[in-house]
């Protein structure tokens, strides 16, 4: 599953319409369970009784989370997450990264690009640190993250943290 750093939600579908859209269209699977599990997975982001919102009538949070919902819906064995907190407010940010939490909590495998270290080092069994496309430096995250071995990750995570 894939959940980009700007939503990419069909603008003219509702929250519940975006979630269907992939088993539906692609795995082509029944509308009405597609329907039922689009409701559980809104449920399951903290969106429960927002399905029939268009994208434009929710927060980008919100809109963030319908796209996770959305991804989840085609049985990923894997997410990868592209800056997915990047463009929300402070607020908006923290709920986000507590739907992320919980996957994480459930054993969902990620992928996570982010400058948010503090949820890295959090939730990551390993980090890789990159540089101009380069990898720089790997290893456990809390290792990484409390301990960089390399000048350029101690340069960053000084700067940032």
């Amino acid at each position: 599953g894939m959940v980009f750093q700007q939503f990419n939600l069909f603008p003219n579908m509702t929250a519940e319409s975006n979630v269907m859209s992939g088993p539906v269209l692609v795995q082509k699977k029944d509308r009405a369970a597609s329907r039922e599990q689009a409701q559980e997975l809104l449920a399951k982001v903290g969106l429960e009784g927002c399905g029939h919102k268009y994208p434009a009538q929710l927060s980008g949070g919100q809109q963030q989370r319908v796209a996770i919902a959305r991804a989840l819906a085609m049985e990923p064995t894997i997410m990868l997450f592209d800056e997915p907190t990047s463009a929300l407010d402070p607020e908006r940010v923290g709920e986000v990264l507590a739907v992320m939490r919980d996957l994480a909590g459930n054993g969902m495998t990620m992928l996570l690009v982010t400058h948010e270290m503090g949820f890295a080092r959090e939730v990551a069994d390993e980090v890789l640190f990159m540089d101009g496309g380069v990898a720089v430096e790997r290893g456990d995250a809390r290792e990484v993250l409390g301990n960089p071995r390399e000048k350029r990750t101690q340069a960053f995570l000084e700067r940032v943290l």
